[in-house]
């Protein structure tokens, strides 16, 4: 906007002329030239320069640093209270000969680059609240920024306090400047608040919203390219329910536990799907699939929910065996067969120690299925994990680790243990046919030729001679 006077020279004065929305006068004009003069002069002021300068800083540290930086009162008056006061009437040394042309300011070593750099900032941020400048080289890096903080702090410059805020409000941190941050921001004060919103906890209900949506996206089929992001969520929905060092994020009430239910029927439903149409075309959606579904697994036992997914897994697994048998392609069926084993273990571990409780003759159908499955898949696995060193991808994918291995090898045992002495006897006749490969069942065969050798006396203790000859 343009300020334009007339005069009349008659009667010597001036009249305000209205130009668009707004009215000049005098008040106006006058106050508006002595703004435009004040930024001229402050803009001509440049730090350091000593042929303008007007007052020293002498800036010392106790390892006997000393240095003289050439400022101007005008711009240290203004924009930082700490010189304000210095510089006034009412300090003590007011009136000592050069003491308001030299301000000495003590400061620690490592605070010395961020006291030289604030000077800096002084001569560059605005006069006003609204005039921080947005460029985010003046900090140069987050811990110079929470240095210069703290000696804006210190010599109350509320400006430069500002412009450190709005820059470390907007940047990304490192881990350990997190922590840096928090030690530091909250002794600056309420100014310095927004800069640890990204730290505070959420409420419950947030972190309900995005447990449920990623908990959806996780058990869900995605295009390959969104496998990795799938990967991503299905880690991260482990890691908000696990109790470490710090309380899990999520505790499961009813709700939460019915939207882990019904995301893992979904999973089952496409289970059974592919089960039905399953070829060597689409073996890769039978891994993927069960692949999710033992992750699946990991977060019910978390949330002590496992009791379904193994009931369905026991009344599926007779098709299961005669579906990943009949596949055609050698190499599939092999990754296919790990991530079946994957689950199979935690499913008989859950039954073996009594996690979940099911019938006689559901546990004996689960080893009668399950240990020749296991039998013929440990020599394939081995054989393709040998492969490693020419394809060290395949390898890697067709590998089992060797607690798994000794994990099912300790639950058939257990479950074999606790059967019938007579369905005992025809598991391990079969399994000493087998020339006692994987998976070794010693254990069981040396507690049930115990139990049988005693089973006469123990009986025939409490009357029981005739059930005792059953027994055996």
């Amino acid at each position: 906007m343009i300020s334009v006077w007339f005069v009349d020279c008659k009667i010597k004065k001036l009249y305000p002329f209205s130009y668009g929305s707004k009215k000049f006068t005098l008040r106006n004009l006058i106050k508006d030239s002595t703004f435009r003069d004040d930024q001229q002069a402050e803009a001509s002021y440049t730090f350091g320069d000593r042929s303008t300068s007007d007052i020293v800083v002498r800036l010392r540290n106790e390892e006997g640093r000393d240095d003289w930086i050439y400022c101007h009162s005008k711009i240290l008056t203004e924009k930082s209270r700490y010189f304000s006061d210095r510089l006034s009437d009412k300090w003590p040394t007011c009136k000592i000969l050069d003491s308001r042309y030299c301000v000495e300011v003590i400061c620690q070593e490592s605070d010395y680059d961020h006291h030289i750099n604030l000077l800096r900032l002084l001569y560059v941020v605005g006069s006003g609240d609204d005039d921080v400048p947005e460029d985010h080289h003046l900090c140069h890096n987050v811990k110079s920024a929470l240095g210069i903080l703290c000696v804006a702090k210190d010599l109350d410059c509320p400006l430069v306090v500002t412009a450190c805020v709005n820059y470390l409000e907007a940047v990304p941190w490192e881990e350990g400047e997190e922590e840096e941050m928090l030690r530091v921001v909250p002794m600056i004060g309420p100014e310095a608040e927004p800069v640890l919103a990204r730290l505070q906890p959420v409420d419950q209900s947030a972190v309900t919203g995005i447990f449920s949506s990623a908990l959806r996206f996780a058990t869900s089929s995605p295009p390959l390219p969104l496998c990795d992001i799938k990967a991503s969520a299905q880690e991260q929905i482990e890691y908000m329910i696990t109790e470490d060092d710090d309380a899990p994020l999520l505790i499961a009430d009813e709700v939460i536990k019915l939207e882990v239910k019904e995301c893992v029927n979904s999973l089952f439903v496409r289970f059974f799907q592919c089960l039905e149409e399953v070829s060597s075309k689409n073996g890769l959606s039978l891994k993927m699939v069960v692949s999710d579904l033992s992750w699946a697994f990991q977060i019910l036992t978390k949330m002590e929910m496992v009791r379904d997914f193994v009931v369905t897994w026991v009344e599926t697994s007779e098709k299961l065996v005669k579906v990943v048998e009949a596949m055609e392609t050698v190499a599939e069926t092999v990754e296919i067969r790990v991530k079946v084993t994957e689950v199979t273990s935690k499913v008989v571990e859950a039954i073996g120690y009594g996690t979940v409780i099911l019938p006689t003759m559901k546990r004996l159908q689960m080893v009668k299925l399950w240990l020749p499955f296991v039998r013929e898949t440990k020599p394939r696995v081995d054989s393709a994990g040998s492969n490693q060193e020419e394809d060290k991808e395949e390898g890697v994918r067709c590998k089992i680790d060797g607690e798994i291995w000794q994990a099912l090898e300790s639950s058939f045992v257990s479950i074999i243990l606790a059967l019938p002495s007579s369905d005992q006897a025809e598991i391990l006749t079969e399994w000493l046919s087998k020339n006692g490969v994987y998976p070794d069942l010693t254990e069981a065969f040396e507690v049930w030729c115990y139990r049988s050798k005693v089973a006469k006396r123990r009986l025939g203790l409490l009357g029981g001679e005739e059930d005792g000859k059953d027994m055996s």
